[in-house]
């Protein structure tokens, strides 16, 4: 009786009734079992704690799979991904058991892989000697596997792919192996899944710093003190260093009057700014950003190089002026050439009448002389601000120096300021145009008047001169324009070719001449320097390379 007492408690104690002999013998496998599942739970607590999101899922996929081949016999497992309605093969393991490429695209039709996503189910697959009807059934054939579980992954809902285990003993898993494999899967899944996510935001993150270094102007950003945060590879570079924590206004020197911090921050709007750096001109924008409380706490500054950009309009004003006094030019020219051929004519024919000794045949000399001058000074003036001829060709320097002469030549004598010319003779020819060059001469010139005026010194000088000189192995042509004006101030020297820049009184000039010279001698490739001492004069050379080198 106490034996059958204590059989039936041991049976309601462990769950097996059975003779003593028997008990001990259940009693091991059934700790065996417990110690299985205790086993597989430790793997997928270590499978789940060893993956991380910086583990590529190669390193994962191996992990997994060194993980549980001690417990469940498999020789293969395989990853693909389901993305925008595509199922892709992703990994393998081992890496030289594949028979499908790498981002092979499976086909819905006939395809395992497809069933266990359609009906979210794990699908049980054992080989059998018929023809292939799915396929994957040639790969597996090629690769020796019997016996395939397929399991769909899945998280939040969200289908990720399907894991593909297989072994190469043709029988099925155990129903423990399947638990075991469905909870691994599941495990799986979560990782895959943040790994994913983790890569895309990586990605993106890596793509827009790409493009914030891209970008060729200027980014910086900043805190609401102006303190620079971050910047773009072009500001590095155009700083020559690392900017990082410096202040943005102080190494800009822009005046603190013009906060745009500030300015942002109280209108909540965009700030827009032009200012002058290191002989160039820039054009700011700050753009406050928001937190989630609208509260400003940084800036984006973009900066752009305007300063080509102004000397195009600059020469498109210019030209747009010339093309004015071309045509006011034509009409002068239209208007004049009738009563001036008329004089011409008539002083001819009187000349011929009139005796060499005679009083009238001086004055009727000094008529003709008088009307053919001033015919050609039409002609030069049309030639000079006629815009369509800006074709390329040989000329000399000198005849250009000429030609201007000839239109202000006269003005210049009028206002007691004395030219003086030294001319190369038989100077190299240039290649451009005439007519660009002769504007450049121009400005010049009238600059250099302008800062005699400004001296108010009695004897007015402007020297003209032109000669050849080598500099680098390079055969110039140089043209020296120097007066002894007003001169300028050294630290307006570095703004002088900026757009609209001028030293001279509102309404007595624009500041673009030059600006476009600047712009016609590089398209001659060309420079012009300048060499000027306050209250001495200046001194401007317009160097362009010698036709034939």
């Amino acid at each position: 009786m106490v034996l059958k007492e204590r059989e039936s408690l041991i049976g309601k104690l462990t769950g097996i009734q059975s003779s003593k002999k028997s008990y001990y013998s259940e009693l091991k496998v059934t700790v065996e079992e417990l110690k299985k599942k205790n086993m597989q739970l430790e793997v997928i607590n270590e499978v789940t704690q060893s993956l991380n999101i910086e583990m590529s899922i190669d390193e994962m996929l191996k992990n997994i799979f060194e993980k549980i081949k001690p417990f469940i016999a498999i020789e293969r497992m395989s990853l693909s991904l389901y993305e925008n309605n595509q199922l892709v093969l992703s990994n393998v393991f081992p890496l030289d058991s594949f028979y499908f490429p790498m981002g092979y695209v499976f086909e819905k039709e006939k395809s395992l892989y497809w069933q266990s996503i359609l009906t979210l189910e794990k699908v049980l697959f054992k080989m059998e000697n018929h023809t292939p009807i799915y396929i994957e059934e040639k790969a597996y054939q090629s690769l020796g596997i019997q016996s395939i579980l397929i399991i769909p992954l899945v998280s939040k809902k969200a289908v990720i792919g399907v894991l593909s285990i297989g072994r190469k003993e043709l029988n099925h898993f155990s129903e423990d192996d399947l638990s075991f494999l469905q909870q691994l899967s599941d495990q799986i899944a979560v990782c895959f899944e943040n790994v994913q996510l983790y890569h895309k935001v990586l990605n993106s993150k890596k793509e827009w710093e790409e493009t914030f270094r891209a970008v060729s102007d200027m980014i910086f950003i900043t805190d609401t003190n102006g303190i620079i945060l971050k910047c773009n590879t072009s500001a590095i570079n155009f700083f020559d260093t690392s900017i990082i924590g410096q202040d943005l206004q102080t190494i800009l020197d822009l005046p603190r009057t013009n906060n745009y911090f500030l300015s942002s921050i109280s209108i909540e709007e965009n700030f827009y700014q032009e200012f002058h750096f290191n002989h160039h001109l820039f054009e700011l924008r700050a753009y406050p950003i928001y937190n989630n409380v609208q509260q400003v706490y940084s800036f984006i500054i973009y900066i752009i190089d305007i300063t080509e950009k102004r000397k195009m309009e600059a020469q498109l004003i210019q030209s747009g002026k010339l093309a004015a006094i071309g045509e006011i030019a034509a009409g002068i020219a239209h208007e004049l050439n009738n009563p001036l051929t008329a004089i011409l004519g008539n002083s001819q024919l009187l000349l011929r009448d009139a005796k060499s000794d005679d009083r009238s045949h001086k004055l009727l000399s000094g008529i003709y002389t008088c009307g053919k001058r001033s015919k050609n000074i039409i002609q030069n003036l049309l030639t000079f601000s006629r815009q369509d001829e800006y074709s390329f060709d040989e000329f000399s320097i000198n005849d250009a120096v000429e030609q201007v002469l000839e239109i202000i030549g006269d003005q210049f004598k009028k206002q007691n300021i004395t030219i003086e010319k030294q001319l190369q003779l038989n100077i190299n020819s240039v290649y451009g145009n005439i007519q660009q060059i002769g504007q450049i001469i121009l400005n010049l010139l009238i600059n250099a008047k302008d800062a005699l005026e400004e001296k108010n010194t009695p004897k007015k000088i402007i020297s003209i001169e032109t000669k050849e000189f080598y500099d680098k192995a390079k055969k110039w042509v140089v043209l020296t324009i120097k007066d002894n004006g007003n001169g300028i101030q050294p630290h307006q020297l570095q703004d002088i070719f900026n757009p609209f820049f001028t030293t001279k009184e509102p309404g007595k000039g624009t500041g673009l001449g030059l600006s476009v010279s600047l712009g016609i001698a590089e398209k001659h490739n060309g420079l012009i320097e300048v060499d000027s001492k306050y209250k001495e004069g200046s001194e401007f050379s317009l160097k362009l390379p010698i036709k034939f080198q």
